[in-house]
């Protein structure tokens, strides 16, 4: 993966919304003693990742999780922001597909990472979009959270390396 900063992340972040609407990118009420502001909440159970305003609203996104066995919880941090990705298979995906290419370029149609990742300082996951976007919704990774593309680049725009990530079921 290769980390993009400055005036190119902020144009292609740009371009990444400009390019369509959020597919079901909502503000809604959100108990503001649950996180502080800047806190993205994953909830599994529900699929969803919230994005906390710290006003008692929080940007709700749908999303993927963890199929059974693969969901974890608890804390982590965004350690890495990156854009068009390039992905290597994990070693646990890669024994259960063993005809996967040791690297994805990113940009490809076959990418899972979509157009950016956060990474998180927990392993190996990530919040990252897709190019599958009839998995959003259902219990589908290995333990990342996926979010359509318009939706992962306008979290990308919000948070910073460092931001705190909850999951919870």
């Amino acid at each position: 993966m290769h980390k993009q900063s400055g005036w190119a992340a902020a144009a292609f972040v740009a371009a990444m919304l400009a390019a369509g609407p959020a597919a079901a990118r909502e503000l809604v009420a959100f108990d503001a003693a649950a996180a502080e502001a800047g806190t993205v909440v994953v909830r599994t159970a529900e699929r969803r990742l919230y994005f906390v305003n710290g006003d008692g609203t929080a940007i709700r996104y749908p999303v993927a999780v963890g199929k059974a066995g693969k969901q974890w919880t608890g804390y982590a941090r965004i350690d890495g922001k990156y854009l068009r990705p390039a992905w290597s298979p994990p070693d646990e995906v890669k024994r259960d597909n063993p005809r996967l290419p040791d690297v994805i370029a990113g940009g490809s149609p076959s990418n899972p990472m979509g157009i950016a990742a956060l990474t998180l300082d927990r392993g190996e996951y990530a919040i990252h979009g897709t190019n599958r976007p009839g998995s959003i919704g259902t219990f589908a990774s290995y333990g990342c959270i996926r979010m359509y593309n318009q939706d992962v680049a306008d979290l990308y725009g919000r948070v910073q390396v460092g931001t705190t990530v909850v999951v919870t079921r």
